[in-house]
């Protein structure tokens, strides 16, 4: 059983997850809840009602409720994550072959029509195979509403380059099938993010307007996830050891944006200045596991980030420094103003 972002997987109690990253323990898939089951849950899938969870610090404090079994202190990532045994996994959800299904279907609702519809145009436009394309989110669990976004997914580098270059041609020229958001539209996305990720709303409209990885399709939202295929995953569990050294505040300059469309996603840095905290100024990139910080900011910009810095350490004994977005509601990176 390979896992990789993107995935959902749910365990024998019918709690999903949807999976993180690209490097797992062999045993174990790190994993956090996505859908609990709950009798008063607003979603229903035949006759079980499940509870959508959103905040990072929301499924920290089920998971100790829960299946405090699940979480581990990772002698690899050096923190406490959610790491679920495959022995306790009944089901695997793909998104490749949740699409096929799609394709196959015909008894598709208005969400499940719409993200098709809007993954065709992907396809023509980037001629990218539609094995390199998929569904993620709730739509391939059967957990969708109407208010749903569409979840597209993208494997491969050169794939996702070419959908990302199809997205930025459509968004100008797409007649409205595919456009940015609005300000007001940001309002809203930035009234949701805020609960995990505090920042200014100017520093946030900054960065988020300039994204053609999320936006308006069809009259849906849509988020689309860019992952690397099997073959381009370098890494395996154990390769690098992860070690906490602090948390810091930094300005830099971003010299290289190439890994910035992907999830997980890296910035290399120089010039690095530490402005507060312990260990920034020896960091030479930034990184997140978390979409949000997907196409944050592009090479040759100066940019304010602040998160955990992590001392990596490869096998041979070299060691770099970085810092991680994602894991506090403080971290964030803006454009210098």
């Amino acid at each position: 059983m390979s896992s990789r972002e993107g995935d959902l997987v749910q365990t024998w109690c019918k709690s999903i997850y949807d999976v993180k990253g690209l490097v797992h323990p062999p045993d174990r898939i790190i994993a956090f809840p996505r859908f609990i089951p709950d009798s008063k849950g607003s979603r229903r899938r035949k006759t079980n009602s499940y509870r959508k969870v959103y905040a990072l610090s929301e499924r920290y404090r089920i998971l100790q409720e829960l299946s405090p079994q699940y979480l581990v202190e990772d002698p690899v990532f050096g923190e406490r994550l959610c790491e679920v045994p495959k022995r306790d996994v009944k089901r695997y959800y793909s998104p490749t072959i949740h699409l096929r299904e799609l394709r196959k279907s015909r008894q598709l609702d208005t969400l499940e029509t719409a993200a098709l519809r809007f993954v065709e145009c992907l396809r023509s436009q980037s001629n990218v195979a539609w094995s390199k394309l998929g569904i993620s989110g709730s739509l391939l669990v059967h957990l969708h509403t109407p208010q749903s976004d569409m979840d597209p997914i993208v494997y491969g580098e050169k794939n996702c380059f070419r959908v990302h270059e199809a997205l930025e041609s459509l968004m100008k020229n797409g007649k409205n099938m595919v456009r940015a958001f609005s300000r007001e539209e940001l309002k809203s996305l930035y009234s949701f993010r805020s609960q995990d990720t505090e920042m200014p709303f100017h520093d946030f409209v900054n960065v988020e307007r300039r994204k053609v990885l999320q936006g308006m399709a069809l009259q849906y939202n849509f988020y689309i996830r860019c992952v690397k295929d099997w073959d381009e995953i370098a890494e395996h569990y154990g390769d690098l050891i992860y070690q906490k050294v602090g948390f810091s505040r930094i300005k830099a300059v971003i010299v290289d944006d190439s890994e910035a469309i992907f999830t997980p996603c890296r910035y290399s840095v120089e010039n690095v200045r530490l402005l507060d905290g312990k260990g920034g100024d020896a960091v030479t990139e930034i990184a997140s596991f978390r979409g949000r910080f997907c196409e944050q900011a592009r090479t040759g910009e100066v940019v304010i980030a602040q998160g955990k810095v992590e001392k990596v350490q490869r096998k041979n004994g070299e060691t770099f420094f970085r810092l991680l977005l994602g894991g506090q509601p403080s971290d964030f990176m803006a454009l210098e103003r």
